[in-house]
């Protein structure tokens, strides 16, 4: 799936990337804590989180995750903003909460990273 059609599923705001709307995801990972995201994250994944601060975008740059949805009309601040954009990463905002986001892009054909137990 690409980051257009999840951007028209959720009836997100894209607020900066654009112009990588056609970039392919292979899976969605949705969650608050950051420790989380380094421990499971896999391939080509999109983050959808209500966590709107800078460590959430090095977090994603870290783990080469090109696309962050925030959830429940949250926005990011302008340093945020300007560190995805540095990093060519997608910030979109959606009204849904975030259970309701999940279930519409796993409802669509996208997958949840598959996380190994320990």
């Amino acid at each position: 799936m690409n980051l257009r059609e999840i951007k028209d599923l959720l009836d997100a705001e894209i607020i900066c990337g654009s112009e990588f709307l056609d970039r392919e995801v292979n899976s969605a990972f949705a969650c608050d804590l950051m420790s989380d995201v380094l421990a499971f994250v896999k391939d080509k994944a999109i983050l959808l989180t209500g966590l709107v601060n800078t460590h959430t975008v090095r977090t994603a740059e870290m783990m080469d995750i090109g696309a962050i949805v925030f959830v429940r009309g949250k926005y990011p601040d302008d340093d945020a903003i300007t560190l995805a954009k540095d990093n060519e990463i997608v910030i979109m905002s959606t009204k849904n909460i975030l259970y309701t986001s999940c279930g519409i892009l796993y409802n669509n054909g996208l997958k949840g990273s598959n996380i190994t137990q320990r």
